[in-house]
């Protein structure tokens, strides 16, 4: 078998596989289980917010037209009739020179149309206040609809609702969503010299890190994995436990087993699996060149490579963006050293955020590409496009955040 039967770059990959993602059900849930969740709807305002005119401020309402002129050495003096109820309808018309109290939040009564606040006003005895400051008609006001109108759209379909998200739905009244189930992801780690994390390696052994960073990962993505007991490098071990988790799941990540070597069955017996069809094998970036994809009728199995940071980088150039629409949050800063790379792959380079003196400054991780620490120690990384030879020191790049 030659080394590498179809090398790609990474988006003609990313492509192949999300044209063959298989299509997420719907099903519809509580606003409160709706966290991480993506949507499978448009969601249009089902009304005005806010439903009433309202004051931004505490102070005291009036018609605007009433305070024009005030100052702090003449004062407009208007009328106290009252005060405004948080939650209640006013009962009363404010008319030409007159005011109420009004909360922040309070609902606006009929013939007034500003708030002024309650620094630029002073009360002479329970019947007369002091303007100091004219309003504007609609200062401090907020109207309604003016937040959100009723008809207009709110989230789109694809969304990846957050906090703030829901906290909108919920003042709005909407109290369930239609989401996409999200992907179920099996995560299987081979390997003869791989060992379960609480047992001491011997000589030549090596912990399962893969199966837990590459688990945790799928999480914050918002799909759920299900790790497998670790396989050895033995034929039928991998078959059997290949097939259970393509059964299991919509999305299979298997890291090793990706190179070429006696041992290294993965892609044969990713190719045997029911309506199998090869996407690639291998990519052309650096580090995870020996990853692999393949169809296995509508699902996905992706092949790691077994180097633990190669891995990690790799789904998260490649596998996150199929099973979220999360795209990666960008900074920016200054390059403080050169890079070095290769023509013809991409190249992902973990690097450090610092600020010196308000400035935003990028510190690549260089070193093997099999050392764990510095993966912990990144806050993202660089992308060496395919073109570039490296980049040089005081360039501005683009850092991509975990």
């Amino acid at each position: 078998m030659p080394e590498f039967l179809k090398v790609l770059r990474f988006q003609e990959a990313m492509g192949l596989l999300r044209e063959r993602a298989p299509r997420p059900d719907v099903e519809v849930v509580d606003l409160a289980a709706s966290n991480r969740r993506i949507l499978a709807n448009d969601i249009m305002s089902p009304e005005d917010m806010p439903s009433f005119n309202r004051s931004t401020v505490d102070g005291y309402v009036v018609r605007a037209e009433d305070t024009f002129g005030s100052s702090e050495s003449l004062p407009g003096m208007v009328n106290h009739i009252g005060a405004v109820e948080m939650g209640v309808e006013p009962g009363f018309v404010i008319t030409s020179g007159e005011c109420a109290w009004m909360p922040t939040g309070g609902m606006l009564p009929q013939g007034s149309n500003a708030v002024v606040m309650v620094e630029y006003t002073e009360k002479l005895g329970p019947d007369t206040v002091l303007l100091y400051r004219p309003v504007a008609p609609g200062e401090n006001v907020m109207h309604k609809g003016e937040d959100v109108g009723r008809g207009i759209p709110v989230f789109s379909r694809g969304k990846w609702l957050q906090a703030k998200d829901i906290g909108l739905l919920a003042s709005l009244g909407v109290s369930t969503v239609s989401v996409f189930k999200p992907y179920r992801v099996g995560v299987l780690s081979t390997g003869d010299e791989v060992i379960p994390i609480d047992q001491p390696p011997a000589m030549g052994q090596v912990r399962d890190v893969n199966s837990y960073s590459i688990a945790a990962a799928v999480e914050s993505y918002g799909a759920v994995p299900r790790r497998y007991p670790l396989v050895t490098d033995d034929r039928e071990a991998l078959q059997k436990a290949m097939g259970k988790a393509l059964t299991e799941n919509d999305l299979v990540i298997l890291s090793g087993g990706s190179s070429v070597g006696v041992a290294d069955y993965s892609l044969e017996i990713m190719l045997s699996m029911p309506d199998a069809e090869m996407l690639f094998h291998g990519i052309a970036v650096k580090p995870g060149k020996p990853t692999i994809g393949v169809r296995a009728g509508r699902k996905l199995i992706v092949g790691l490579p077994g180097h633990p940071v190669s891995a990690l980088m790799v789904f998260y150039i490649l596998c996150a963006p199929i099973i979220s629409p999360v795209t990666m949050r960008l900074v920016t800063g200054r390059l403080t050293v050169n890079i070095a790379s290769q023509p013809g792959r991409d190249d992902f380079i973990p690097v450090q955020i610092q600020d010196n003196d308000g400035t935003r400054e990028v510190h690549p991780l260089l070193g093997k590409s099999g050392l764990m620490s510095i993966l912990a120690k990144a806050d993202g990384f660089v992308h060496i496009v395919y073109e570039k030879q490296g980049l040089e020191a005081g360039t501005m790049v683009d850092v991509i955040t975990f």
